[in-house]
């Protein structure tokens, strides 16, 4: 019988698991895949440096090998790792119980974790109920996104959903002026006053907010806004929806 042992942090503190390789090949698609990829040493097959905590992978193991799970006596921030975890391993299944778990009984904390939760949820489609409890959550309080400490660095493909939500209840000028800053964020090179940039900065902060700017309700801005907020911007629209606009 052959093993894989598998080995966590830094001699002599380092802790050591040992598996049957063959459970671990049939019933998990990321040892499936490393093991494929390591030759066997003794009738070993060492696997190093697996970015995950040791207490995560002791309940992730478990359930490889007996297929059940218990997580009444753990702490909710490790049941939300272990989710992290589990996706990253494969584990259909396991995501989609821990999201149910986590949305019908720990919801509180979800929330107060917000900002963790979201930009978890949308790294992967496979978090398809979180990304609905957050998506709810965002219409109804969008400021607990814009005003974050986190809102400069999100990643495109968060700014885009929110802003694909008919139901965000938000003004339309202020949606505006969030996005301008968030596209300011990612190029430290531009001057946060428009009347400073060439038309190099225009064609830069055109591209960056290509996948953004389609999605603004440019009627719903109100003329006011129009003409203090996005005139000052009119070069990085598409020259139909400005003259339409204006």
């Amino acid at each position: 019988m052959t093993f894989t042992v598998i080995f966590f942090g830094q001699a002599p503190n380092n802790q050591v698991f040992k598996a049957h390789s063959v459970i671990l090949n049939s019933r998990c698609l990321y040892f499936k895949d490393k093991l494929n990829a390591i030759d066997y040493k003794n009738g070993v097959k060492t696997i190093k440096d697996i970015d995950i905590s040791i207490k995560v992978f002791d309940i992730i193991i478990k359930y490889i090998y007996d297929g059940t799970i218990s997580l009444e006596k753990v702490d909710v921030s490790v049941i939300f790792d272990l989710l992290i975890g589990s996706n990253e391993f494969g584990l259909e299944e396991l995501v989609k119980h821990i999201q149910s778990l986590l949305i019908e009984n720990n919801a509180s904390w979800l929330r107060l974790n917000f900002s963790r939760v979201y930009q978890a949820s949308f790294k992967d489609n496979n978090f398809d109920a979180l990304q609905h409890f957050s998506t709810n959550i965002i219409a109804k309080y969008p400021n607990i996104v814009f005003d974050s400490d986190e809102f400069d660095t999100l990643s495109e493909n968060i700014l885009v959903n929110i802003l694909k939500l008919d139901n965000l209840q938000m003004d339309e000028g202020l949606i505006w002026d969030y996005v301008i800053r968030w596209g300011i964020a990612q190029n430290t090179s531009l001057s946060s006053n428009p009347k400073q940039w060439s038309d190099a900065d225009f064609l830069i902060m055109k591209n960056t907010l290509q996948n953004c700017l389609p999605l603004i309700r440019y009627f719903q801005i109100s003329g006011q806004d129009i003409f203090k907020k996005v005139r000052p911007y009119q070069k990085i629209l598409d020259p139909i929806i400005w003259e339409d606009i204006k």
